[in-house]
């Protein structure tokens, strides 16, 4: 028996776009959501974070609701606008592009 270790992965036809030499995955809009949910992140993890305390004394403002709702909130809504800038869907620039229907 012979040993075919040679085999060749299989290709995948890749679409080029004629204008242009390497064509992202993902659009404007998609960074600006991704920019958006970033900057909420950072504001709801400053909400979190809070004032410092001073001195050895207690400080309620541990427990207030900034701190144990709100800014958990804007984080979480933050990672989700993320998720959806990555999964938002990149509108195609078909304009060279004729169908039958319009001939």
């Amino acid at each position: 028996m012979a040993n075919n270790n040679s085999r060749k992965a299989p290709s995948v036809p890749v679409k080029e776009d004629p204008n242009d030499k390497y064509v992202f995955p993902l659009g404007r809009i998609n960074f600006i959501i991704m920019a958006l949910s970033a900057l909420l992140i950072v504001i709801g993890f400053v909400l979190i974070s809070g004032g410092a305390p001073e001195g050895n004394e207690f400080n309620p403002e541990v427990f207030s609701a900034t701190r144990i709702v709100v800014g958990p909130t804007i984080v979480l809504i933050g990672f989700v606008g993320i998720g959806v800038g990555i999964m938002w869907p990149r509108r195609r620039k078909e304009n060279n592009v004729e169908t039958e229907e319009q001939n």
